[in-house]
């Protein structure tokens, strides 16, 4: 079921990819990000600013999470390491709450159900809707969506950069 789930999504990818026009970021409010009660949640160090919804990747290097953007490179995409939704915002330096995953995440924005599907966005932080997904991307699938505010967050990761 899960190879099936995951060929889902990928041919969804792909197939979105070719037919749809870019929309904007999902907005984020902070306050109303809300773990669900089987969420797998860790505590780490940030390295960068941060707010409650934004999607970080796990600077191995630094051991801190920053702010990850689908198009600047393979290690700001967590193409190569973990990656996670902030859920209390901090500075840099300072220790803070990261969800890996959720099947019951309120997202603090509004989802929509005809396009359920959403990707690292290009603008760090960001989630996008699949078709913002564009050439030089590192496709990351973050969230399906089960209602307008709520989502299963499991980030999936494509094995390639897109290509136009």
């Amino acid at each position: 079921m899960k190879h099936l789930r995951l060929l889902a999504l990928t041919a969804a990818l792909v197939l979105g990819i070719a037919s749809h026009a870019q929309a904007a970021d999902v907005t984020i409010t902070a306050a109303s990000v809300i773990p669900g009660p089987n969420a797998d949640i860790i505590t780490g160090t940030f390295g960068a600013t941060v707010t409650a919804g934004q999607i970080v990747y796990l600077d191995t290097t630094a051991g801190t999470w920053k702010l990850a953007d689908a198009d600047a490179s393979a290690t700001t995409s967590g193409a190569d390491t973990k990656l996670g939704m902030v859920a209390g915002g901090g500075a840099a330096g300072q220790q803070g709450r990261i969800i890996l995953e959720d099947d019951n995440l309120t997202v603090g924005g509004t989802l929509s159900m005809t396009a359920p599907i959403y990707v690292l966005s290009g603008t760090a932080g960001g989630i996008a809707p699949l078709a913002d997904l564009a050439a030089g991307d590192y496709p990351v699938v973050l969230l399906i969506a089960r209602s307008t505010t709520k989502a299963v967050f499991k980030p999936l990761r494509g094995p390639v950069v897109v290509s136009s």
